[in-house]
């Protein structure tokens, strides 16, 4: 709890005991801030806030409600420093890495985690410090609960963060007052046009994150991007299958259980034997092992790391049922993202269960119905995140004139589906919603779990 006056100039006497631009989450004696989202602008939900119990209003615009209010000019900056006081904390105080791109960015950030313990980790999988797990709501939360996140942070004495930094977090400068040590840039593929517009305007944003890395920070990206190539900056670290790349990946060796990966640069060689499969985690383990050399890691110490790393909850995570089949649980939804996984199976039988999310990017539905039909020896379409659309429409969508495909409109019927028909030595996809808990049906997030639906089956 803070006093207004502590939090912003104002002849208001009253006291505050939280804040937040979300009106849902407002309860009695919070600092409501009527922020202008892409989807939603907050404005339109004061009076809600005002029911709920706001003690006062922060908003760009005149407001008609009896409520004390504020109006000020740039409201993002504000509510930046309105939450680094409330919270009591300094993001430029923390030593930070962040991870952004199309693909990869979890998987990558989770790994950087595991091997830097004296990292916290913040992302699409929650805010990690030490082996305390909490939920958060988005890759990168909005600006209350990235500093809320903060101060639970140093709490714990943590002053190391590594972090996931979505592109909407960078178009809506959720982290305009961080600054960064080090920066990753895992690929840039088109995703999130419904949000930009276009792939120029993505691309722009992503590029945003490099304002904020500091004058001796590093920046290390994926060598093998045609638009990564182009980037400038005084410390730009590049790895790739393009031995031009400062790191040059000289060879990949997929075995059973792990993947070796031979690294070379100049006369230095570093052999790494990672558990992820797939050549899109190869970037990944490479990226989070030059960020950990850069940091001042022993190689070989960060090699026998790499080797016992565990399963990025929802990444290409490998289930055990004791089935005499494989079964893949990943959040793949990407056209990028899809064609990694199924690309890394090539040489078996294939099942694959997927489906788009409703009310965004209906561009790619055709493009990946395709692929996943060309690719998968079965394909099952079904619903993800429907939204306010018709699973049916988007799956129409997704599949085109092709009949190469089984429709189950319910996803857990098409994951049992695809477990019963499952032989010896196939390999079962559930791609789309990784570990989300939850089913996006018009306004709401039903609860609803692949993992407790596979888990089920095997019951």
């Amino acid at each position: 709890m803070k006093h207004i006056k502590d939090l912003i100039q104002t002849d208001y006497d009253l006291w505050i005991t939280g804040i937040t631009d979300d009106s849902r989450e407002v309860q009695k004696g919070f600092l409501f801030v009527a922020t202008k989202g892409f989807h939603v602008d907050h404005f339109d939900y004061i009076g809600d806030a005002v029911e709920k119990g706001c003690s006062m209003v922060i908003s760009d615009r005149e407001i008609s409600y009896d409520i004390p209010y504020l109006k000020v000019e740039d409201i993002e900056k504000v509510y930046h420093t309105l939450c680094s006081k409330f919270y009591g904390v300094d993001p430029k105080e923390f030593h930070m890495i962040g991870i952004t791109g199309t693909d990869g960015k979890t998987t990558t950030a989770t790994i950087v985690h595991h091997l830097l313990e004296d990292y916290a980790y913040l992302g699409t999988n929650g805010l990690t410090i030490r082996d305390k797990t909490t939920t958060t709501h988005n890759t990168t939360p909005c600006v209350s609960e990235l500093y809320e996140s903060l101060s639970k942070i140093q709490q714990e004495h943590v002053s190391h963060v590594v972090m996931e930094v979505s592109s909407e977090a960078l178009l809506h400068n959720r982290v305009q007052d961080f600054s960064y040590d080090m920066v990753g840039f895992t690929n840039i593929t088109g995703d999130h046009l419904n949000i930009h517009g276009d792939f120029d305007s993505y691309v722009s944003c992503k590029m945003k994150l490099l304002e904020l890395v500091k004058k001796d920070g590093y920046v290390f990206v994926n060598g093998d991007d045609p638009i990564l190539k182009g980037i400038h900056h005084p410390n730009v670290i590049s790895f790739g299958l393009d031995s031009s790349s400062d790191y040059w990946i000289q060879n990949i060796s997929y075995h059973k259980k792990s993947v070796l990966i031979t690294l070379k640069k100049e006369d230095k060689e570093f052999l790494i034997e990672s558990p992820y499969p797939g050549k899109h985690n190869v970037y990944n383990v490479v990226m989070a092992f030059l960020m950990g050399l850069y940091q001042g890691m022993d190689e070989l110490v960060l090699c026998e790391k790499i080797k016992t790393l565990p399963p990025v909850s929802g990444r290409g995570e490998f289930l055990e049922f004791g089935q005499d089949y494989t079964i893949v649980l990943d959040y793949a939804h990407t056209i990028h993202g899809i064609e990694s996984i199924l690309d890394t199976f090539s040489n078996k039988r294939v099942i694959t269960v997927t489906g788009c999310a409703g009310g965004r990017e209906k561009e790619k539905r055709r493009t990946i119905g395709k692929m996943v039909m060309e690719k998968s020896d079965v394909s099952i379409f079904t619903m993800d995140d429907p939204r306010y659309e018709s699973v049916d429409d988007i799956i129409d969508q997704m599949v085109g004139e092709d009949t190469n495909y089984i429709r189950i409109k319910d996803r857990e019927e098409a994951i049992f589906y695809a477990l019963s028909i499952a032989k010896k030595d196939d390999v079962v996809l559930i791609l789309g919603k990784g570990r989300d808990e939850y089913m996006a049906i018009e306004d709401r997030k039903d609860p609803y779990s692949d993992f407790s639906v596979i888990q089920k089956y095997f019951s």
